[in-house]
């Protein structure tokens, strides 16, 4: 089996989560509307959806250490398609949160998991471009789902944006399940595994905590400063959905990129090095996005630096976690995206704080140097070399 063609599809698994992930944003006026309720009440489906989002990765990955990887994405994938088909079908607001509820939860698996079975299937030379890769096209869909959630309600309605997703996650269901077909025998999977004990040993061993605070503060900076990007510009610009979504494009194309050349910088330079470039160019791009709000081109730069950066930053730190635990990767992976997922809703609660009291340009100008800040500290507590030699002592 041609692992690049199995990381491509993992990567729309990955797509079509992340996208869904934000596409309740631009419909929320329209579902308020639908149930005649307030705008504010029926934003409890953002909220409802991102709870078990964000705690059920760390239920998934000593699942998928269990009972096998693939097997653990494509079963939650079919329930995640189901749910999705639900939301369309929604009456009222308490029967669409159940639903959205519902899909969060399946689509928790997704991330951490994929990256957890790229650690299996590739070799570690290759790692990081795969996770660059697999990343880049994630973080595509969520890039785009303004623009997709935007159009497809104009176009029909909020009920037929949750169909045409359920659509799209069937089919990579089924793409996943002819490809589990030519791994079989291929992937590993650990009976034996346990669900405390491998997050007690991460999380107490100093050298894989600093790496997981390092991610757990790029949450809040990076996926802080992305939750706001589609508002300023709509802000500063007046552009409606679709404007936003292809300006936000760009992110994902700097992320791509990155995932694509990342890898053979970390082998020139070091990976603990690349890890502070990219929070240096994402700090940049928040300086771009404060500073030419009134320039749309350098706006845009702004928004591909911020791709860039991120990704030459969290692939690397994601390659590195793949090697933390062999035997318990689900749960190494788990615990990082929890961290990362944790960190953004940290960082776009406050930031939405900030905002509401000092304006876009204070925002973006703050969170540019916090990172500024982040990239000096990762890159005096990650040792690589250190991280490697010690979580070869943790035997998980």
């Amino acid at each position: 089996m041609n692992t690049k063609r199995l990381v491509m599809i993992l990567g729309l698994a990955g797509f079509i989560v992340m996208a869904d992930n934000w596409v309740v944003s631009p419909i929320l006026p329209a579902i308020a509307e639908s149930f005649d309720v307030d705008p504010a009440r029926a934003g409890i489906l953002i909220a409802v959806y991102m709870l078990p989002f964000g705690l059920f990765q760390l239920v998934f990955g000593p699942l998928a250490d269990h009972f096998g990887k693939l097997r653990v994405i494509m079963s939650t994938m079919v329930f995640f398609t189901l749910a999705t088909a639900l939301c369309g079908l929604g009456m009222g607001l308490t029967d669409l949160s159940i639903y959205r509820a519902l899909t969060g939860l399946f689509a928790a698996a997704t991330m951490p998991v994929s990256l957890a079975l790229i650690g299996d299937v590739v070799p570690l030379e290759n790692r990081q471009t795969a996770i660059g890769t697999f990343m880049g096209i994630a973080f595509l869909g969520q890039a785009l789902s303004m623009a997709i959630g935007g159009t497809i309600a104009f176009f029909v309605s909020w009920r037929g944006v949750f169909f045409v997703y359920a659509l799209l996650a069937g089919a990579i269901t089924v793409l996943l399940v002819a490809t589990s077909r030519r791994l079989s025998g291929q992937l590993s999977r650990n009976p034996d595994a346990k669900v405390i004990a491998p997050y007690a040993k991460l999380l107490g061993h100093f050298p894989s905590l600093r790496a997981y605070l390092v991610v757990f503060f790029e949450g809040i900076f990076i996926l802080g400063s992305f939750s706001y990007l589609g508002a300023h510009i709509s802000n500063a610009y007046n552009f409606g959905y679709l404007a936003i979504g292809l300006i936000m494009t760009a992110f994902g194309v700097g992320a791509i990129l990155a995932g694509r050349v990342g890898a053979r910088i970390a082998n020139k330079t070091g990976r603990r090095l690349l890890i502070a470039l990219g929070l240096l160019l994402a700090a940049t791009a928040d300086f771009f996005v404060a500073g030419f709000s009134a320039n749309i081109a350098l706006t845009v730069i702004g928004v591909f630096l911020l791709g860039l950066g991120f990704m030459f930053a969290h692939s690397t730190l994601l390659t590195l976690a793949t090697e933390f635990a062999q035997k318990s990767r689900g749960v190494a992976m788990s615990l990082v995206a929890f961290s990362f997922m944790i960190g953004g809703a940290v960082g776009t609660g406050v930031g939405g704080r900030f905002i509401n009291a000092y304006g876009y340009r204070s925002f973006f100008s703050t969170y540019g140097i916090l990172l500024i800040v982040l990239s000096l500290t990762a890159y005096i507590a990650i040792s690589e070399k250190k991280l490697v030699e010690e979580e070869a002592e943790l035997a998980l």
